[in-house]
Formats: C-alpha cells, sequence, structure tokens
C-alpha cells in the first residue's frame, strides 16, 4: 500500500505542513497548484524535494478559494470547472519537467474532493476534465463501496483511477467519511494504527457503527501539519513496511 500526503500548501511567508520531514516517509505527493495554496517558489522548492527522495507527483488542485483555503464549495460551469482544473495541473506538469520529474495522477483538493464524491454529475465532469487532458494521467478517488461503478464510469473515457482511504479518519456505516462535526471523526494514534493494520490485512475498516467494509484501497493518504502527525506517518510506514 502506497502512501499519498497533501504537500506545498505553503504560501509566501504563510508556513502550512512539514514538508521536509514528511517527504522521506511517503511515496506520492499531492502538490498545491496556486488556487488554495502554494504559489510558485513553493511549488519549486516542493518538487525539489520530491525529485530528492524518489516520490511520484500529483497535481492537487482545487476550486479557486485562496482565502478560504479551497474548503468552500463553488457552484462553477462544467466550462470554468474544466478550465480551472487544467490551467492548474498544466502549471504543475510544466514545473515537475523542469526538474525531471513527470506528473502521473490529479487529486482534487478540500471542498472539490468532497463535492466529487457527493455528486455524480460533478464527478462525471471531472473525469471528463482530466481524461481531456493532453496526455494520460490516473484520477485518485475515495474508495467507497460505490468503487467498482466509479472505476466502469472512468474506464469508458478511457481514464484510469486509483482509490485511497485515510489512515486517521473514522468511516460512516455508508462508507463515507464520518463528518468532522461528529464525536470520533479524527482517530487517536491507537485507532489510528488500529485502522492501517486492518487496511493492510484484509482491506478493510470498521465503521463507526462497528461493521466491516471491505474497500479497494490502492493508497493511503496521511497529513503532516505538525511534528507529531510526523512521527504518526513514521509509525504508519514501518507498520506497512512490517506486513
Amino acid at each position: 500500500m502506497l502512501l499519498n500526503c497533501d504537500l506545498g500548501e505553503s504560501y509566501g511567508n504563510w508556513i502550512m505542513g512539514m514538508d521536509a520531514e514528511v517527504m522521506p516517509h511517503i511515496d506520492q505527493a499531492n502538490i498545491a497548484c496556486g488556487f488554495h495554496a502554494g504559489e510558485p517558489v513553493t511549488i519549486d522548492k516542493t518538487l525539489a524535494l520530491a525529485a530528492r527522495h524518489g516520490v511520484s507527483i500529483g497535481a492537487h488542485p482545487a476550486y479557486p478559494d485562496l482565502v478560504g483555503f479551497g474548503r468552500r464549495s463553488m457552484n462553477l460551469s462544467d466550462e470554468e470547472l474544466a478550465s480551472t482544473l487544467r490551467y492548474q495541473i498544466a502549471a504543475l506538469d510544466g514545473m515537475a519537467r523542469c526538474h525531471g520529474l513527470e506528473l502521473t495522477y490529479v487529486k482534487p483538493h478540500g471542498a472539490l474532493y468532497n463535492d466529487m464524491m457527493a455528486s455524480e454529475h460533478l464527478r462525471e465532469q471531472l473525469m471528463h476534465a482530466v481524461a481531456g487532458y493532453h496526455r494520460p494521467l490516473t484520477l485518485m478517488l475515495q474508495a467507497t463501496p460505490a468503487a467498482a461503478t466509479h472505476r466502469e464510469q472512468a474506464a469508458a473515457l478511457g481514464l484510469a483511477v486509483m482509490f485511497e482511504a485515510f489512515a486517521d479518519r473514522c468511516y460512516d456505516d455508508d462508507g463515507s467519511l464520518l463528518a468532522r462535526s461528529k464525536a470520533g471523526a479524527v482517530h487517536d494514534r491507537v485507532r489510528m494504527l488500529a485502522q492501517v493494520g486492518q487496511l493492510c490485512s484484509d482491506s478493510s475498516i470498521t465503521t463507526i457503527g462497528g461493521h466491516r467494509l471491505v474497500l479497494p484501497v490502492d493508497t493511503l493518504c496521511v497529513h503532516g501539519d505538525n511534528l507529531e502527525s510526523v512521527r504518526a506517518i513514521e509509525a504508519i510506514r514501518a507498520l506497512i513496511n512490517e506486513t
């Protein structure tokens, strides 16, 4: 199982995350493209860091929402959505080539990611936008009980997908992430490592209601916002390497 992390989310003098400490422990870096965070210098530094550690890179595009860090939904037209996505992807793709790197996948950020998973129309339009890029890219989606349907929808467009689970988030009984407003939505270290161990052993998670769900997980999302989360990533990496 691969580990992915959202990185490159600083902006000028505003520092977000501990990218240098995280990068040695992950396989995939989802790099902000400037619309929710990140700017040219930060993007350049993040790409150099990924190149140094042999980490695969993906575009992490968002709604154009710097003030809200991409966490607010926006009502874009289909044309606006496609152009907004391709603009961000192309910017990161071009900068990556300057570092001898090849962009291989796309993982939407924040509200765009959540809206994509909740809205069939938005998900289809996002798939069309990525499939219409000038070369093949893989789209990262949340692993849910509907994964087989999502894979079929993407395949009809000639688009490859990969599915991710979240190390530190509790799942609702329908396979969606438990809302952060609800108690127990974010796992403590013990529950997080137990969930990772379960995913490694039989590709399943246990929901808030105690139900076991099997999910087709290719990659696991981790977060490196502070020193404690970096230590958690180190523990997750060790656990995965042991299984």
